[in-house]
């Protein structure tokens, strides 16, 4: 298939590398050191069992895609709109388009804005971008992808690509699942830039996640989502599945970059309000994130001689 990847990062560049090593033409839309290492050497895909460097095309802007067969839209929130956007007059009323993002809003987002049917994606990945080019995976993988004519096909191209892919017949109840997952886990992470096992190893942080994920499904409830009652359990046992993970707002915050914190336990804070539920433990998350980004962003003006992560 001829594959447009949009947001070069860690998710877009292991699910675009593990298709372009099964075969397909993929091209890769995103910053530019990353376009530039993949044209002028190829995408390093770096996986338990497999390290090298994959012939790919890569450009910063997708005017210069063809009409592809299949989209993975993987920027982040925020950007969702202006990148939708971009993708007028290409794409063809067969090509798929999988919005692999966090948050629960995005695909209605993104059809909004171009007017072509968006199958929602849950994304169940650890991965990181090591350098220019270089994606380094960490854990997981699975894909969940919402219901649609095309559906079939596309779960079963990307298990042939080493994707375990499963269609869920609640596509809603999966991404408030992962939404909650990354209001338990992402913030945390991220003000200590600390990896998930040594984070639960700290006193109270387990109380503060449980609490985080209380709210969330509550907020989730209200809003008519059926959430399983052991989902806390659930959740919990992840920092012991992936002990070295940061989580995506952990990365954000290093390289500099604006996170998604808005997006997740902002979510949670703005529909609580809307339906008059308390969420202190996501708003404090959500301003102790905001706190981090904005100390950075002083730091820098402090300091302009200083290159900033």
């Amino acid at each position: 298939m001829q594959v447009a990847v949009i947001g070069a990062g860690a998710v877009g560049c292991y699910y675009g590398g593990r298709l372009l090593r099964a075969g397909h033409d993929v091209t890769f839309i995103g910053r530019q050191p990353h376009v530039d290492a993949i044209n002028a050497h190829g995408l390093l895909l770096e996986l338990q069992d497999f390290r090298g460097h994959l012939p790919a095309k890569a450009a910063t802007e997708a005017s210069s895609l063809a009409s592809p067969d299949l989209v993975l839209f993987c920027v982040k929130s925020a950007d969702t709109e202006q990148a939708g956007r971009s993708l007028a007059g290409r794409l063809r009323p067969e090509t798929s388009v999988l919005s692999l993002q966090n948050g629960v809003d995005n695909a209605q987002r993104l059809r909004a804005v171009t007017g072509h049917n968006i199958i929602p994606a849950v994304v169940y990945v650890g991965s990181e971008m090591a350098g220019p080019g270089h994606v380094r995976h960490h854990g997981g993988g699975a894909l969940v992808i919402g219901g649609s004519p095309a559906s079939e096909v596309l779960a079963q191209t990307l298990n042939a690509a080493g994707i375990q892919t499963a269609i869920a017949g609640d596509i809603e109840t999966t991404q408030w699942t992962k939404l909650i997952t990354n209001c338990a886990f992402n913030a945390l992470s991220a003000v200590a830039d600390i990896a998930y096992g040594p984070m639960m190893e700290v006193e109270g942080a387990r109380d503060v996640i449980a609490s985080a994920i209380a709210e969330a499904a509550t907020v989730a409830r209200a809003c008519g989502v059926a959430i399983p009652q052991d989902l806390a359990a659930q959740i919990l046992k992840i920092p012991a599945a992936m002990p070295n993970q940061k989580s995506s707002t952990a990365q954000d915050l290093a390289r500099g970059k604006a996170s998604e914190v808005d997006f997740l336990n902002g979510y949670v804070v703005r529909k609580g309000a809307e339906l008059g539920i308390a969420t202190p433990t996501n708003q404090a998350l959500q301003v102790m994130v905001k706190l981090a980004e904005r100390g950075k962003e002083m730091s820098g003006y402090r300091r302009p001689g200083i290159n900033q992560l």
